[in-house]
């Protein structure tokens, strides 16, 4: 039969390699999965995966896959999956790509879940499952090239609930293997179980958006192992009948060509952004930029003094979801460009703490985000890989001093050292795990080729 966009998509998944992953791509990906699994642990300490937690426990069959951080529980593997999902995006501290979307958390707990549920002698290595992860990655990358509307912030759905549960999808129907014709259904399946409006930003629902991907994904991988059928041609552009279409409202999508001797990833062209607080990743640009200008009104003045300052003008692209001058809760201050630029103001820095009920209420930050005043440039587009933030104090003296940023510091153009993204890791870990597991944890993802068995991960 003649090839599809669809069918492209699944000889890609079934027939790809280990050896097709360059030292880059292995190098790349094993940096996002650490970063991802501490993220996961030192989100397993929040509410909202309490909350996740409680209600997976309603379902005891098959328990089987471990959860972050909880050594005494484990759970059914699509809950597992969902749970851990939960925890990666519990805090907005996991990693992102361009065009705009969250494709480690999507990806890496169905994986984990799905190793842990294979039965013994038939589980897969580490080079398995680091290809199942990249074939996880490529499918999200690819289904967002499809439309220039995904460059932007998006503003009708959250990218990762679309095409997270697309990758999701194809991960495990990689690390299943699964036939292409099983692979084909497993995508039709999981654009029927996609998606999730913008509406619940800054909410405790938003992480469910990357726990519903993770889970989605594999259920449909493992609805389409057991024979269940779906749309053949549900990433192709067919006029008058929507497939994955529907989620934009520009679809141009191509052929996956089939790898042969080579195939270059997205990953090998395109490194990941890490964050280094757990906020909404436009956040890091105005964070970046109040900081700068904290240290030009320190030099100027000896010391940073809010009562010097008569208006902070923040100059950001236009996204109303991020755009919250006074947030009332932790997830709204993590999507707040006013709170986060004010935080590193009065800080001198963002973290953890940042985000507490003291914090956020504090009456000092209050009288600072009363000074704030919001531009938005025609220069400054509400795109990853071109917007900036930029902070200016107009002084009661009549100076302005001006911060500005265009990459910060773990932007893809601009990465986390090894050392920066193994700090990150430690510290997060820290807040569940011993020491000795995390330095364990550590070696095992740079050892990950090596390992025989992925379900000791």
């Amino acid at each position: 039969p003649e090839e599809t966009v669809t069918s492209s998509f699944a000889s890609f998944i079934h027939a790809v390699r280990p050896e097709h992953l360059s030292k880059t791509v292995r190098h790349r990906s094993k940096r996002m999965i650490l970063d991802s699994i501490g993220v996961g642990l030192v989100g397993s300490t929040t509410h909202v995966f309490d909350i996740a937690l409680q209600y997976c426990r309603l379902y005891s069959s098959v328990a089987v896959s471990s959860v972050y951080g909880k050594p005494g529980i484990k759970l059914s593997p699509t809950l597992a999956a969902f749970t851990n999902g939960v925890a990666t995006h519990s805090m907005d501290f996991d990693d992102t790509w361009h065009p705009a979307t969250h494709p480690s958390g999507a990806v890496l707990p169905a994986l984990l879940a799905a190793s842990q549920m294979l039965p013994t002698g038939t589980k897969p290595n580490g080079m398995d499952f680091l290809l199942a992860f990249n074939v996880g990655l490529e499918v999200q990358g690819r289904l967002m090239h499809f439309s220039t509307e995904a460059h932007n912030i998006p503003k009708r759905f959250h990218p990762p609930s679309v095409v997270g549960t697309m990758g999701s999808a194809a991960a495990t129907a990689k690390l299943l293997s699964l036939s292409t014709a099983q692979c084909t259904h497993a995508l039709g399946i999981a654009a029927s179980l996609a998606g999730a409006p913008m509406a619940n930003a800054a909410t405790q629902a938003k992480p469910l958006h990357i726990g519903n991907a993770t889970r989605l994904g594999f259920e449909a991988a493992l609805l389409a192992a057991r024979g269940m059928e779906a749309n053949p041609l549900i990433l192709d552009d067919i006029a008058g009948c929507s497939g994955f279409s529907a989620f934009y409202s520009i679809y141009q999508p191509k052929p996956l060509s089939t790898p042969s001797d080579h195939h270059e990833f997205l990953l090998e062209k395109q490194d990941i952004a890490f964050k280094r607080f757990p906020a909404h990743l436009g956040m890091h640009w105005v964070v970046d930029a109040a900081l700068s200008v904290r240290n030009l009104f320190i030099n100027y003045a000896g010391s940073f003094s809010p009562s010097s300052i008569r208006t902070i003008v923040l100059k950001i692209p236009v996204s109303k979801y991020i755009n919250r001058p006074f947030p009332s809760s932790e997830h709204q201050a993590r999507h707040s460009f006013q709170f986060n630029a004010c935080t590193a103001l009065l800080d001198g820095e963002v973290g953890l703490s940042s985000f507490t009920e003291r914090s956020i209420h504090r009456q000092e930050l209050r009288e600072l985000l009363d000074k704030v005043v919001v531009e938005h440039p025609e220069d400054n587009v509400a795109n990853f890989d071109k917007m900036y933030g930029e902070v200016a104090l107009l002084l009661h003296s009549g100076d302005v001093l001006t911060g500005k940023c265009d990459t910060f510091y773990g932007h893809w153009r601009k990465p986390l050292s090894k050392e920066s993204l193994l700090k990150k890791f430690r510290s997060n870990a820290s807040h569940v795990l011993p020491e000795d597991k995390i330095e364990t944890i550590i070696t095992m993802v740079d050892n990950l080729e090596n390992l025989s068995d992925s379900s000791q991960l």
